[in-house]
Parts: structure tokens; sequence; C-alpha cells
């Protein structure tokens, strides 16, 4: 079971079908390079999360552990299977990808220790924008758009209109929490 209490930061984002690989690959292969390497790169792309200036903010002004909340979706991402290279906290200085981990088709991702499938659900509109342009909006309504990650606080909050989802999977950001790719 995973803690969900107001005050928990919480990393939503949407997944699926990724460079043409789909979603049990992509689990298997992740799993296996936490278990090999102690963590893993998750990669995702998009402006929504950039790793300096949301993820990273975000994940050391946390209180706790960031919970990242993870929605199983159809998806055709079709993006060519380049493997990342080189990754970078700063954008400035750039270290290797570690030979156990395969990061394809991706600008950035969010580093992680953990990976399980969950039966669980969030209550959107009891969440917050963390920062950024909409900071303090609703989560059910940031998310209800176009957008498909978010970096949200769980609020003590009596909804009227639950916007509730259902998350398959779950893991544990772990410093440097998110990073850029080159390939």
């Amino acid at each position: 079971m995973i803690e969900l209490a107001p005050g928990t930061s919480v990393l939503f984002m949407k997944v699926g079908t990724h460079a043409q690989e789909d979603l049990g690959s992509i689990l298997a292969r992740k799993r296996k390079e936490i278990e090999d390497s102690g963590f893993s790169m998750w990669g995702y792309g998009g402006n929504t999360c950039h790793p300096r200036t949301m993820v990273q903010p975000f994940a050391r002004a946390a209180s706790g552990r960031i919970v990242l909340c993870m929605q199983p979706m159809k998806s055709s991402h079709m993006a060519e299977r380049i493997r990342a290279v080189d990754y970078s906290v700063d954008g400035v200085h750039w270290q290797p990808v570690p030979q156990a981990i395969n990061v394809l088709g991706s600008r950035y991702a969010l580093c992680i220790d953990s990976l399980e499938e969950v039966d669980e659900s969030l209550d959107l509109a009891g969440t917050r924008v963390a920062l950024g342009n909409s900071k303090g909006l609703d989560g059910g309504r940031y998310i209800g758009g176009r957008v498909d990650k978010a970096c949200l606080e769980i609020v003590e909050l009596e909804t009227a209109e639950p916007t509730r989802v259902d998350f398959g999977l779950a893991a544990r950001l772990v410093e440097p929490y998110a990073v850029l790719l080159r390939g």
C-alpha cells in the first residue's frame, strides 16, 4: 500500500508504449536494471516536468520521498529506439549512462529505485500543482487537459467532486531525481 496522505509529494505520469516498446517489456527491463544497478532511469519527454526547472526543485522542496504514480494508458509513441548515451543533472556536466541501464527514445529521465504494480487510486482534485506557472491549480483540472504528467502535492481537502484516477504502477524517486539525456 502506497502512503498518499496530505503533504505527500507525488509526481503523476501517464505511461504506455514508448519508443515502439510495449509497457510490459519496459517494466521487465526497468525491474532488471534496478536489480542489477540499484536504480533505473525512466525515460520521458515534454516540457511539463523538465528536470532542472520542475522535478529537481520539486524534489529538493519535498519533506519526504517523492512517490511516482503511473497511470497505464493506451499510447502509440513511435519515436526511434535510440539509446541515451550520456546524462546530466545541470545540462553542463555530462556523464555516461551506466551500461546496465537503457533509456530509449527520451529527452529526460526520472531516477527510480523501485517499481511495483499496485491497485491504488488518487483523488487528483485533492492535489495541487506544486510549482511553475500553474502552481496551486487543482491537480484534476491540470491533468484533465492535455497534460500527461505533473508535480503535485496532496492537500487536506474535502472535494465535492473528486477526480479519482486509478494508477497501476508506483516507484520512488531517488537523487538526482531527474536528468537530461543525449544520444
